[in-house]
């Protein structure tokens, strides 16, 4: 391991990012190894299993590791995290074949985190992001993401139309007043679930961009959390392809 180095804490127009603790690091060096620049360890977690195998990692990859507790304390705000990996960021263009989750303004690094890792587990891959919107590459989104952030892509849109001039396909903006219940949607690969911005949600113009969807809810809460409902909606689409292939099998 070498010596202590100096790294500046992290700002959205840096070119560069890090991965703070061990799980989110070692979701980077399976997916995105090339992006790795360094990796700073506390000696605090010297003898932590996830630790040596990032060392391990590291060491086959040619990436520098180095001790360096007061700066693993500093760009992880704590002190409890034994690990911070610096990267480079990147572009990951999406898959037009692929089914996509467009979010338009999201302003939340926790919900944007879940929203990653919830793609994942329903295995979607492709994530649209309408800008202005929080940062994909913050260290708390990726953290909130556990990582899950470097299996996507991922592309960012000044507005709604320029997503829809480069994507010809099926749309499907999440709406309270959607005009078909989720259980009814019938949805169409490929398709683009659109949700919008925590609190204002979309606008009643998305009505006319394809078929907007309600999912169902009781009058108590004006609306359901933004990462709730991309879950709710994945699972819903998802189980809807697994039937129509099972269909088609039988």
């Amino acid at each position: 391991m070498r010596a202590e180095a100096t790294l500046r804490p992290y700002r959205k127009d840096h070119d560069h990012s890090y991965t703070i603790g061990v799980f989110p690091t070692l979701e980077l060096l399976a997916h995105r190894p090339e992006r790795v620049t360094r990796v700073l360890v506390s000696s605090r977690g010297e003898a932590n299993e996830g630790v040596a195998k990032i060392c391990t990692l590291c060491a086959e990859r040619g990436i520098p590791v180095v001790v360096a507790d007061r700066q693993v304390a500093r760009l992880a705000g704590n002190e409890k995290s034994y690990v911070v990996a610096a990267f480079a960021k990147y572009e990951a263009p999406l898959d037009a074949a692929a089914n996509h989750v467009l979010l338009v303004n999201p302003s939340d690094a926790g919900n944007l985190g879940t929203i990653i890792r919830t793609m994942l587990g329903f295995d979607l891959t492709n994530l649209a992001i309408v800008t202005p919107a929080v940062d994909l590459f913050a260290p708390r989104t990726l953290r909130a993401a556990m990582g899950a952030a470097f299996q996507l892509a991922f592309e960012h849109f000044d507005a709604i139309d320029a997503y829809r001039a480069r994507f010809q396909r099926h749309l499907y903006p999440l709406m309270t007043d959607g005009e078909v219940d989720l259980s009814e949607a019938g949805f169409r690969s490929p398709y683009t679930l659109i949700f919008g911005p925590e609190g204002a949600g979309l606008g009643p113009e998305y009505h006319a961009l394809g078929t907007s969807v309600r999912i169902p809810q009781s009058g108590r809460i004006d609306s359901l959390n933004l990462a709730v409902s991309v879950g709710i909606a994945l699972y819903a689409a998802t189980h809807q392809e697994e039937q129509d292939a099972a269909g088609a099998g039988g």
